[in-house]
C-alpha cells in the first residue's frame, strides 16, 4: 500500500518530496520502489519508526509537512503466533510519531488502519463512530493505535487524520496475503489454502484506489476526522478463490482446504458515505482490477519468486502443512 501511494504521489504531483522511512522486515522489499529510486524528489531511509531520536531528526531536517503513517505489522496469521512486533510496531511506533507531531508543531499527520479495529459484522457496515471489538492481536493493536490518534486530537488539539480501509489486493503485495498467495501459487502450480468452508466475507479495494483515497483525504480531509475506505465489492474467499481459478485456468483440485484461524471474523464492511460526500470513490473494477492484478504477478515473477523462496515458504509449509 504504501509503495503504491509513493509512486502514485510522485506521478501526479511532480514537486512534491518524498521521504520513505522504512525497517525493511521480512515484507519490506527495495525492489517495490526499484523504479523511482533515481528520482530526485524521492529519498529513502532505513530505520524504524519506534526509534525516538530517529523521527523527530528526519522531521526537523527535512521541514516535513505532512506524515502518513502505514507502517504496520498486518498479518493476522503473524499476530496470534508472535504479537510482540505487533504492538511494538504499531502501538510504540503510532505514539512516537504522534509526540513528534506534537513536539514539531507537523502540520498533518494521517494514520492508515484497517476496518478490523470493529471486529466482525453479521449484517449492515460499520461506521467511523462504530465501536472497537477487535479480535486479533494485530486488529487489537491498530486500535490501540487508533484510539491514541484519538486522544491526541481531543486533548492536544493534534491535526490527525484517521483512516479505516477494508481489504486491499493488487501489485506489490507480499505473498502471505490471499490475492498474491493463491496467484503465485498457482503460478507455480501449486495448492492454494482456503481457511475451513471459505464463507467469510471481505470488502475488497483495488490497491491504486486506497493510493487515491489516502491522496484525497491528505489535500481535502478535515483534521480531527475520521474516514472508512471502502468499495462496495464485498466477496466470500470461496468466490475470490474460484475467480482466480478461473482467470488462471486452473480447477477445483487445486484448493487445499484447511483449519480455519483462530478468532477468525467472518464478515467486513464499511459505510464509506462520509468519504463518498467529500467527492472520493474508486475509480476500478472489481473483474478488471483483479486481472490486472494476474497479469503484473505474470510478468513480475522476478519480484515475488526470491520472497517465496526465503522464510516464507518454510512458514507456510508449516503452517498449512502443504
Amino acid at each position: 500500500m504504501g509503495s503504491n501511494f509513493i509512486r502514485h504521489i510522485l506521478k501526479k504531483y511532480p514537486n512534491y518530496k518524498v521521504i520513505n522511512l522504512d525497517k525493511l522486515t521480512y515484507a519490506g522489499n527495495p525492489n517495490n520502489l526499484r523504479d523511482i529510486e533515481g528520482n530526485s524528489n524521492y529519498q529513502f531511509i532505513k530505520g524504524d519508526i519506534v526509534d525516538e531520536r530517529m523521527v523527530p531528526k528526519i522531521c526537523r531536517n527535512n521541514r516535513i509537512e505532512a506524515i502518513i503513517n502505514y507502517a504496520a505489522e498486518t498479518h493476522v496469521d503473524r499476530s496470534i503466533l508472535n504479537p510482540d512486533a505487533f504492538i511494538k510496531t504499531d502501538v510504540l511506533g503510532t505514539y512516537n510519531i504522534l509526540k513528534t507531531v506534537k513536539e514539531l508543531n507537523i502540520p498533518k499527520f494521517i494514520q492508515i488502519s484497517t476496518d478490523e479495529v470493529f471486529g466482525s459484522i453479521n449484517k449492515g457496515k460499520f461506521k467511523e463512530n462504530s465501536p472497537f471489538k477487535p479480535n486479533s492481536p494485530y486488529s487489537a493493536s491498530k486500535a490501540s493505535a487508533d484510539l491514541l490518534c484519538r486522544s491526541y486530537v481531543k486533548t492536544y488539539g493534534l491535526p490527525v487524520i484517521v483512516t479505516h480501509s477494508c481489504n486491499c489486493y493488487g501489485p506489490y503485495q507480499y505473498p502471505e496475503k490471499l490475492f498474491p498467495l493463491f496467484i503465485t501459487n498457482l503460478l507455480e502450480n501449486k495448492k492454494v489454502p482456503l481457511y475451513g468452508n471459505g464463507q467469510n466475507i471481505r470488502e475488497w479495494l483495488f490497491v491504486l484506489d486506497h493510493a487515491w483515497a489516502v491522496d484525497f483525504i491528505l489535500h481535502k480531509g478535515e483534521l480531527g476526522e475520521i474516514y472508512n475506505i471502502g468499495s462496495g465489492v464485498e466477496k466470500k474467499n470461496l468466490d475470490i478463490t474460484k475467480t482466480i481459478l478461473k482467470e488462471l485456468s486452473a480447477d477445483n483440485k487445486m484448493v487445499e482446504k484447511v483449519d480455519d484461524r483462530l478468532g477468525h471474523d467472518l464478515r467486513y464492511a464499511v459505510d464509506w458515505s462520509k468519504l463518498k460526500k467529500l467527492g472520493w470513490q474508486p475509480e476500478y473494477d472489481f473483474e478488471e482490477a483483479v486481472r490486472e492484478t494476474i497479469r503484473w504477478y505474470k510478468k513480475n515473477d522476478w519480484w515475488w519468486q526470491p520472497l517465496k523462496s526465503r522464510e516464507y515458504l518454510e512458514y507456510y509449509k508449516k503452517q498449512y502443512g502443504i
